[in-house]
């Protein structure tokens, strides 16, 4: 993804597709704490939307992957997509599920669009408009990066190739996210390195309370990286529908790469990965957002292209797929 044309064509389509009529937010205070807390809201908001669509943030190109599609501007690793439709939801490309990879959060096409797609989710949910918004590895981290106005509070550390176990924190137990999950899955996250962590960047449990993050976000989870750092693992915004995990819950399910020696794959494991899939769609199915018409719809899913084959240029992507 690149020029601003991109990023027009890209806000367009969002605010076309998810019907949402606003204008971008311009100020990045952290909100009221007492903005309602609509993912609490269950009673309002159970609506039983069995089409679920999930949008996801497609990212800039490295080089590798360019040589297998020229001409292509951005990618979408197809795990992802496997992911959400495992569940039970549809995708269309370059939406809001904000993906991982290697795109830098000050200069990529991909930060810019996401800061655009994080400010509109904002202004939706303000408005009580039910918007989730899930972030994994990169996107984790560039939902830190936008939460804090734009200030990168991320620390150096050692987690590429890692699986962890998670240290659960004390809101845990009272998080959406984990509050219902079943207990052999959280047994797994607890006792098993079950979680896959492919990162170089963490956010420290000090430098969330020194960003004032900790008022944005609950921390719910920790992990270890290789040199026995303990960073934030997972994520849950206090006022918003808005998840993080930095670690990788769609490889233990969908990527096989031979240099990929740390993925967990065990039964249990895929289980603890497909559960974080299940949630987010459940959320998504929480949504009234439609396309116009059946027309519109089919011709804006991901159906319309075929991933390819990246495993022999790529550690990290079996399938991937491209957009010019």
């Amino acid at each position: 993804m690149s020029g601003m044309c991109s990023h027009f064509r890209l806000v367009t389509l969002i605010l076309y597709l998810l019907a949402i009529d606003l204008l971008v937010v311009t100020s990045r205070s952290f909100p009221d704490r007492r903005t309602v807390q609509l993912h609490r809201n269950s009673n309002q908001y159970r609506v039983n939307n069995n089409r679920p669509i999930i949008g996801i943030l497609s990212q800039d190109l490295s080089k590798s992957m360019a040589s297998v599609s020229p001409g292509s501007t951005s990618y979408i690793a197809a795990s992802y997509v496997k992911w959400v439709e495992g569940q039970g939801a549809r995708v269309v490309p370059i939406k809001l599920l904000i993906p991982g990879g290697g795109a830098s959060l000050l200069t990529s096409g991909y930060s810019k669009a996401g800061s655009i797609l994080y400010e509109l989710a904002i202004e939706a949910n303000n408005n009580g408009d039910f918007f989730p918004v899930w972030g994994t590895c990169l996107g984790f981290e560039l939902l830190l990066y936008l939460s804090a106005a734009k200030r990168n509070y991320l620390t150096s550390c050692e987690s590429y190739n890692r699986a962890s176990q998670l240290k659960f924190l004390s809101d845990a137990s009272t998080s959406v996210l984990f509050e219902r999950a079943p207990l052999a899955v959280m047994k797994t996250l607890r006792k098993e390195k079950s979680t896959s962590n492919f990162h170089h960047w963490c956010m420290t449990m000090e430098n969330m309370t020194t960003s004032s993050l900790d008022k944005f976000y609950r921390s719910l989870a920790t992990s270890t990286d290789d040199k026995n750092l303990e960073f934030v693992a997972t994520i849950e915004a206090v006022n918003y529908p808005i998840w993080g995990v930095q670690f990788h819950p769609e490889k233990n399910v969908y990527e096989w790469g031979t240099n990929l020696t740390s993925v967990p794959h065990s039964s249990d494991a895929v289980k603890a990965g497909l559960y974080f899939g299940d949630f987010f769609v459940n959320q998504a199915r929480k949504s009234q957002h439609r396309f116009s018409s059946e027309q519109e719809e089919a011709s804006n899913l991901i159906y319309n292209y075929t991933p390819l084959y990246t495993g022999n240029v790529s550690s990290s992507f079996l399938q991937s797929y491209f957009f010019y």
